[in-house]
């Protein structure tokens, strides 16, 4: 008689005892050029890889996760790709999450075909959890629902991002009177399946430096148990004050994603190590309601 198939822990509960364990850093891993300079590493993908590797190695137990940014591989061609292959399969042996950084977006099949890239358990460019965007309609991202939900994986939903001209898309009214952000949130909430102090498996992707906008327009209140991937801190001018001053109560599901802040104290491992640990700590003190195992 067969094994019953194991069904695989929620991401959002995953990821909660993440947090609750290593703190709220995640770690973007983004092999810019100028970093790959600073780290005197040739921009290639040799480069890329020995960049990689030693931040994946540097921070794997003092983080909740690593967000590796697809595009600073892409750009190598293929070689570049088997790179970001490598760094998924090397923190997935690790028991370190991923969240892949990849913002797709689609309708109907090629939404599916995304989701198998990256959701699919054994896909080449695996991931725990991926960012979309739901910009041609929060259902155009129910393949990606699907299977994520199916195999324990997570996504990461476009809400309100602080790129210039993000507002005239993101905070203008639907029919119903609320802010378009806000229908995301919702979307997000009710497919995420979080509730009775668990986090949901669909968060949100809001901007650590949108200022009053994620309370004003009512993004708490519609989406309670999402957890929030902020990127802004660090280099892009977000600090520990924001936590509270942007998110209030929500702080707690706060994922602060940091990169450049993190990532100038290398090459030496032990830096970068002793970096993400000072980081870790300082994030945590200043978060209210972090959660607990």
């Amino acid at each position: 008689m067969s094994e019953p198939a194991r069904i695989p822990a929620a991401f959002g509960r995953r990821l909660q005892l993440s947090v609750a364990e290593h703190g709220p850093i995640l770690a973007g891993i983004d092999p810019h050029a100028s970093l790959l300079a600073a780290w005197v590493l040739p921009d290639t993908p040799a480069g890329l890889r020995e960049f990689s590797l030693t931040a994946l190695d540097a921070v794997a137990g003092r983080v909740c996760g690593i967000k590796p940014q697809s595009a600073f591989y892409e750009r190598h061609g293929s070689a570049g790709v088997a790179v970001l292959e490598e760094l998924l399969a090397r923190a997935r042996e690790r028991g370190v999450l991923t969240v892949l950084d990849v913002k797709r977006g689609d309708i109907g099949s090629t939404m599916g075909a995304y989701a198998q890239a990256h959701l699919r358990p054994g896909a080449p460019l695996e991931a725990d959890a991926i960012t979309v965007s739901p910009y041609l309609g929060a259902g155009s991202l129910d393949p990606a629902v699907d299977l994520a939900l199916e195999h324990g994986k997570g996504l990461f939903v476009l809400a309100l991002t602080s790129n210039p001209g993000a507002g005239a898309v993101q905070h203008a009214r639907t029919a119903g009177g609320s802010a378009l952000a806000v229908d995301v949130a919702r979307h997000a909430e009710s497919v995420g399946r979080g509730g009775a102090g668990s986090w949901g498996s669909v968060g949100l992707v809001v901007g650590a430096t949108v200022e009053d906008a994620f309370t004003r327009l009512g993004l708490d209140a519609a989406a309670p148990t999402s957890p929030l991937l902020a990127p802004g801190f660090g280099a892009q001018g977000a600090g520990p004050a924001q936590l509270a001053e942007v998110f209030g109560q929500s702080a707690g599901r706060v994922l602060v994603s940091l990169s450049r802040g993190l990532l100038a104290a290398g090459p030496d491992p032990d830096g970068l190590s002793e970096r993400a640990e000072q980081l870790r700590k300082l994030y945590t003190e200043v978060a209210p309601d972090a959660p607990t195992r």
